[in-house]
């Protein structure tokens, strides 16, 4: 009796011990360790539910990478917005991150990149892909020279006008700023508010401010003045928000501007009651493919860049704006070539199809004359074609403490609560406090 116990214990132990090893195999499998195909673990944050079109995009180039790579298996996990970053703040606690997954620049990278989580793409870069991305949009997700995000999307902030309103007054497209503030004189004279806007939300107050640090004082005096290499007490910095006050003193904006938000302040624009409109590329559909907004409104929706200042040092084909969702390669991970490889594939195809199929305005140069597209989106992309500079958004730079500081002064500006040099001041407090950290 005992005999055949145990004859069958040692069976099943070496079933056991069999089925084990099995599985062993196929974990090796899956981590990209070992076996027939190696995989790519890819997390992202368009659900079929509430980004149907994205999602669906995602799929196809998997699908096709897949069949160009025999080898690779790519498996995915996807999560909304804040789930999504949520998980990714837990995995990098134990450097478990996905092989491939999203990020954003600047200021949400940056821990990341110092903690060593993220690998270097310039070998990416240099492999032909430099040349297809719009100048400005990597030099966001650049540390220290090196770039550790490849970006997908990009919005601009163009000055969306009313043509209408235009043809009834005679206006033309401004191309100085001289020529732009005869346009708001000549709209508040005959009752018309020149520019909507909702400051509450305050970074919209900052779009007008950025605009004019650049055209003042040229692409780089902003930057500088965050990244410590220079001052906000610049001089063009002061100017810049002397500007703002002159224009507030002039009822360029809409009433009540400071204390709306900016659907509020938009809906001055959808409405016809004001001209212009300061915002970013995100709105294109609502004036283009938006069936809820009347056609006879779309239709007479144009745009211009922001206009040079005499004198100045800025280039009217310099924008304000910035890149959305990046892509990054662990800097643990074991398939991190294969990984590079599907980074490279996904940023081309996805170049390809995101505007034309889901709207979204790709961080690379799009061939305006191989898509389909309203006539807003195809000059909107022919601009950023030829775009000489990007100013990433003033409060997406800064930490959290001096974002929040900026904005505060930003809406105290436009409420005329603060002069300009002392607006200048405390913003220079500010960031040499952060720096003293």
């Amino acid at each position: 009796m005992f005999k055949k116990a145990y004859t069958m214990l040692l069976a099943f132990v070496l079933l056991l011990t069999v089925i084990l090893t099995g599985c062993s195999g196929n974990s090796e499998e899956a981590s990209g360790e070992n076996g027939s195909k190696k995989t790519i673990k890819f997390m992202h944050l368009w659900p079929q539910g509430s980004s149907k079109q994205q999602n669906m995009i995602v799929t196809d180039i998997i699908k096709q990478f897949e069949a160009e790579h025999k080898d690779v298996k790519v498996e995915v996990e996807v999560l909304e917005n804040e789930q999504y970053k949520n998980k990714i703040k837990v995995l990098s606690s134990s450097n478990e991150l996905p092989d491939v997954g999203f990020t954003w620049a600047a200021g949400y990278m940056k821990p990341f990149v110092e903690g060593k989580l993220f690998a270097s793409l310039d070998d990416v870069l240099q492999d032909g892909l430099q040349d297809s991305f719009i100048k400005g949009t990597t030099e966001a997700y650049a540390t220290n020279g090196k770039t550790y995000g490849l970006p997908l999307e990009l919005n601009i902030a163009p000055i969306y006008y009313n043509k209408q309103i235009f043809e009834k007054y005679n206006l033309e497209v401004p191309k100085t700023y001289s020529e732009f503030q005869n346009v708001v004189q000549t709209l508040e004279k005959n009752g018309v508010a020149p520019i909507a806007l909702g400051n509450k939300d305050r970074w919209t107050g900052s779009l007008w401010y950025m605009y004019l640090a650049d055209r003042i004082g040229g692409p780089e005096v902003l930057n500088k003045a965050i990244n410590r290499s220079g001052s906000f007490e610049d001089p063009a910095l002061v100017s810049a928000a002397d500007e703002i006050q002159k224009l507030v003193k002039e009822n360029a904006f809409n009433k009540g501007f400071n204390g709306l938000s900016n659907d509020e302040g938009k809906s001055e624009f959808l409405n016809g009651k004001a001209a212009m409109y300061l915002m970013g590329t995100w709105e294109l559909p609502n004036f283009t493919t938006n069936e809820e907004i009347p056609k006879d409104f779309r239709d007479n929706v144009g745009f211009f860049k922001f206009p040079t200042v005499e004198g100045g040092k800025g280039d009217i084909n310099s924008w304000v704006g910035g890149p959305g969702v990046g892509l990054f390669v662990a800097e643990n991970s074991k398939v991190k070539d294969e990984a590079k490889e599907f980074v490279k594939f996904f940023v081309e195809k996805w170049g390809e199809q995101s505007v034309e199929k889901a709207g979204v305005i790709p961080a690379t140069k799009v061939d305006t004359t191989k898509v389909k597209l309203p006539q807003l989106y195809v000059d909107v992309l022919n601009e950023l074609n030829n775009a000489s500079n990007l100013t990433l958004f003033a409060d997406v730079q800064m930490s959290a403490s001096v974002a929040e500081t900026h904005l505060n002064l930003i809406q105290s500006l436009f409420g005329e609560e603060v002069k300009p040099s002392d607006f200048a001041k405390k913003h220079e407090e500010a960031l040499k406090k952060e720096e003293g950290k």
